[in-house]
């Protein structure tokens, strides 16, 4: 992959603005941070040559002075929504994430459950957390929000919400995933804060969209299309541009809520610091690109997988035509279709050539290696296999794992444990593989090259099953499907 984005330059820039804005105010600053605090592989994949830990790294620089919230939405509790690029719901990854942050020395004051409304299932999370001795707070659902300021500002709008408890200056507001209610949460803050006397401050620590970027540039396009179910939008911001006759590029939602955090800030300190939702925000992501047109080619792939996803969910019973047409849309505009992208393109002329399912890796050298469903393995698990002989420098024609050593595995599956899947998948082929490494050289050296797969494309004419797009995603191959069965 082509790089574009300057990491270095990134956590440099970054950590001084940060220092800066937690500078301006007094006893404590609300740092809302948009996007994911720990792996941000949305980023990586748009802004190649961004890690997907820079945020947390610069966080680390500050963990003496920082406290974590994580906010998480009842209505999220309440559907068991997904995060897709890991396969487990949000309340799933609230426990993840406090985990990995506790793991690395960061303190995880508490957990808010935003836009509450009676939901059992967020009870039942609340229970779950207490028992595990985790501080929980609820932030309840304020009707006319974000339009009615006079009513978010009283007693029957914020101060209707939990007062968090928390002790250091810094407090870092994160969540598993977007439509969370980071941004209410440091609001509900600074009027709670206000009634005690604190004087608490607020920013922005948003990756997306890029605000010095175009506003149709396809980093930006990228980000609608990963927001595609929130319905969110980029704008220009309108705020900003009557400010400073500047155009910068925000989305719907900051501007819908500017005018309530400008109205917060006017009671409290009797003016706003910010003259716009582009003021808020922290982001030097658009000062490290180095090469504009690398990160283009990134986005528009990015938007092309956002498609398939979207087109699989809906398949599923999972997704939304609204969001779907919003990605079509979005490709239009970014000027690529579906078909722009090599492995769905290889993929799909071998399985007509064949006559049956097949699917294709694009490994980091450009190469393209293909794979169809035979008499033993899958698609996915076969190109998965003629992938690892292609880096191990294997001929195609020999056996990393003998068929002999597949038949048996095959026949326990369906013969005994009465399974319908007539074919091996990946996880199987791959453990299989690491048995067959202990006495074969050849299996071995294939065996080495897993991690080489890692964010290379793919696509298959049909749809995986959850156990291969589970080892696909833990391997961090790029997974495209045709929503067929």
């Amino acid at each position: 992959m082509k790089l574009g984005f300057d990491n270095d330059k990134y956590l440099s820039m970054q950590s001084a603005h940060i220092r800066e804005r937690i500078a301006k105010f007094g006893d404590k600053l609300y740092l809302e941070f948009g996007g994911k605090l720990f792996d941000d592989y949305h980023a990586s994949r748009v802004l190649p040559g961004f890690q997907p830990d820079s945020k947390m790294q610069m966080l680390l620089h500050l963990k003496d002075q920082a406290e974590i919230v994580i906010a998480i939405s009842a209505g999220a509790i309440a559907s068991n929504k997904i995060r897709g690029d890991l396969g487990i719901t949000y309340d799933q990854d609230v426990l993840r994430l406090m985990d990995i942050f506790q793991g690395l020395g960061l303190y995880v004051g508490s957990v808010c459950i935003t836009q509450y409304q009676g939901e059992p299932q967020a009870d039942r999370f609340r229970e779950k957390l207490k028992s595990l001795g985790i501080n929980s707070y609820v932030l309840r659902r304020i009707e006319e929000y974000p339009e009615n300021v006079e009513l978010i500002i009283s007693e029957e709008g914020f101060g209707k919400n939990d007062y968090i408890q928390t002790s250091r200056p810094l407090v870092v507001v994160t969540a598993p995933g977007p439509g969370s209610g980071k941004m209410a949460t440091c609001l509900s803050q600074l009027y709670h804060e206000h009634k005690r006397g604190v004087n608490a401050g607020y920013a922005k620590f948003e990756t997306f969209p890029i605000w010095n970027l175009p506003l149709k540039h396809p980093v930006n396009l990228a980000y609608e299309a990963a927001t595609a179910d929130l319905n969110d939008v980029n704008m220009i911001d309108p705020f900003h541009l009557e400010a400073y006759n500047e155009t910068t590029v925000n989305y719907n939602r900051d501007i819908e809520i500017f005018p309530v955090l400008k109205a917060i800030f006017e009671e409290i300190y009797g003016e706003c610091p910010y003259q716009s939702p582009t003021d808020m925000g922290v982001n030097m992501a658009g000062n490290c690109i180095f090469d504009d047109e690398a990160t283009k080619a990134a986005a528009c792939q990015e938007i092309i997988r956002r498609y398939y996803t979207e087109a699989v969910n809906i398949k599923r019973g999972k997704g939304t035509r609204e969001a779907f047409r919003k990605i079509e849309l979005l490709l239009k505009q970014a000027g690529v279709t579906p078909s722009d992208r090599e492995v769905v393109k290889h993929a799909k002329v071998r399985s007509e050539a064949l006559g049956t399912s097949a699917a294709a890796i694009e490994l980091d050298h450009g190469q393209i290696v293909t794979g169809k469903t035979g008499d033993l393995l899958s698609a996915s698990a076969a190109v998965l296999l003629n992938a690892l002989k292609v880096l191990a420098s294997i001929p195609h024609e020999d056996h990393i794992i003998s068929p002999e050593a597949l038949e048996p595995i095959l026949k326990l599956k369906t013969d005994y444990l009465g399974s319908s899947e007539k074919h091996l998948h990946c996880d199987e082929v791959l453990i299989a593989l690491s048995i067959s490494s202990a006495h074969s050289e050849a299996a071995k050296k294939a065996l080495e090259q897993l991690p080489n797969l890692k964010n290379c494309d793919m696509h298959s004419t049909v749809m995986l099953t959850a156990n291969d797009e589970a080892v696909l995603r833990d391997l961090h191959i790029r997974l495209t499907q045709d929503p067929h069965q």
